[in-house]
């Protein structure tokens, strides 16, 4: 079979497709011949009705779906022999004018682009790195402490302190008005850990077991509550109950408590310095691969497929009202959403898995099976119980692709950094944990 790929613009190619009229209406008669076995129809036995009526019944839908087929092949045996890569689903039109016995059919599609990386050892490439300190191992045991915190009830002369657990009743108005949400009974919280407006939290600091008092708050312009975002309210606090935390020291049954094999604290200081040092490795690494990332998109050279972005395009719609429903918004399957929104961001993620897959292909870079491993097992230190969550991963096709697509991304990104011109940065700890 001869084939003639015609060049239109940039990705996109034109080929045209010949079928012989005879073999469509083989076909599709002999899957109505097939279908006419198990045909049910008033008047008729199983298997006993006409052709005439199973075709009536079925030959539009046996048509298409044989025309569907059918020509699908002769595309996919065209692109091969041409020896294209095609990006997308060709879009098939029917010529007219064909030879007698003959349907033609014009398949217009993209292929893949070529790639340009440009010189690797002229990219600049920011590497951080950060060091887990003792202050990091002791904020940490200060967090695992006031997880496993107790509350006991103050005097009602003392007054409330930072890091008191309060019960407080609240009457919140604006102008006059009371509003949603502005009004409680027996709320609690505790002072200074954020669960208030700073200027509530400090109102009720300082005040004692009975007191009231009435205070202005001013809530700010992007409040997530619209109603009153940038609006003024007055609130009458009553304080109902003030308790003090007690913090369990740091000893041998608190090291137990949280199951640490040698009961000691040396042993908990240890295991909490491993947690630390495997999270900041992960986030390190999942830095330095997205300055990686940047400095790629960068550098390559390439035509982005038209079909494979709206592709994504659609993907990142569809994300977005599942997020809607995920969060209870009404009619999120019809909410409005402009595709066009997407349309950056589709494209730099097309981008982007173009030149990685490229990189992948021509460096060898994909995952190998030790690495997968050897990424599930230091996963799994995180958990309770490693064994059962390795089983968990290594058991699903769709668990370990993405297991792969990660490994496949640091291979990239260490052979990068290998080749780039690299700036070392050192990142506090504090600032790579709250990123």
């Amino acid at each position: 079979m001869s084939v003639h790929v015609e060049t239109l613009e940039k990705l996109e190619r034109r080929i045209t497709l010949t079928l012989p009229s005879e073999e469509i209406a083989s076909e599709v008669n002999t899957r109505l011949k097939r279908l006419a076995r198990t045909t049910k129809a008033a008047g008729f036995r199983p298997g006993k009705v006409p052709m005439s009526v199973v075709a009536q019944r079925y030959g539009y839908s046996v048509h298409h779906e044989v025309m569907n087929d059918k020509v699908g092949a002769v595309f996919s045996d065209a692109v091969t022999q041409a020896k294209l890569r095609v990006a997308g689903a060709p879009r098939i039109t029917e010529k007219e004018g064909a030879p007698a016995g003959q349907m033609t059919f014009d398949a217009t599609f993209e292929v893949y682009p070529e790639i340009e990386l440009g010189d690797l050892a002229q990219t600049s490439v920011e590497r951080i790195s950060t060091e887990v300190s003792e202050a990091a191992i002791e904020k940490t045991l200060d967090v695992l402490r006031k997880q496993r915190r107790t509350f006991a009830q103050r005097a009602a002369a003392e007054p409330a302190l930072l890091g008191d657990r309060v019960t407080i009743d609240f009457e919140g108005k604006i102008d006059g008005v009371a509003f949603n949400g502005g009004t409680a009974q027996g709320f609690q919280f505790t002072i200074g850990e954020g669960q208030m407006l700073e200027q509530f939290d400090a109102a009720v600091r300082g005040m004692k077991t009975g007191d009231s008092k009435t205070f202005p708050l001013q809530f700010p312009a992007d409040y997530r509550g619209k109603d009153v975002a940038g609006k003024e309210a007055d609130f009458l606090v009553t304080l109902k109950k003030i308790e003090q935390q007690q913090l369990p020291e740091i000893n041998e049954a608190f090291a137990k408590a949280l199951d640490i094999k040698d009961g000691s604290v040396q042993g908990l200081r240890a295991d909490v310095r491993r947690n630390l040092e495997r999270e900041v490795k992960f986030r390190i690494a999942a830095r330095n691969k997205a300055s990686v990332m940047d400095a790629l998109v960068g550098v390559a050279q390439l035509d982005v497929p038209v079909a494979l972005v709206k592709g994504e395009v659609e993907r990142l719609v569809d994300g977005a009202r599942a997020d809607l429903k995920k969060r209870g918004v009404k009619d999120a399957e019809t909410a409005p959403i402009p595709a066009e929104a997407f349309e950056p961001q589709a494209q730099r993620r097309v981008r982007l898995w173009l030149v990685v897959g490229e990189l992948v292909r021509s460096h060898n870079l994909q995952a190998k099976p030790e690495q997968l491993q050897a990424h599930i097992e230091e996963m799994s230190q995180s958990y309770e119980k490693p064994a059962e969550v390795m089983r968990w991963y290594l058991s699903d096709r769709k668990r370990m692709a993405e297991i792969e697509a990660v490994v496949v991304e640091n291979n990239v990104a260490t052979f990068v950094l290998g080749k780039a011109r690299v700036t070392d940065k050192v990142v506090p700890f504090d600032e790579l944990m709250a990123s």
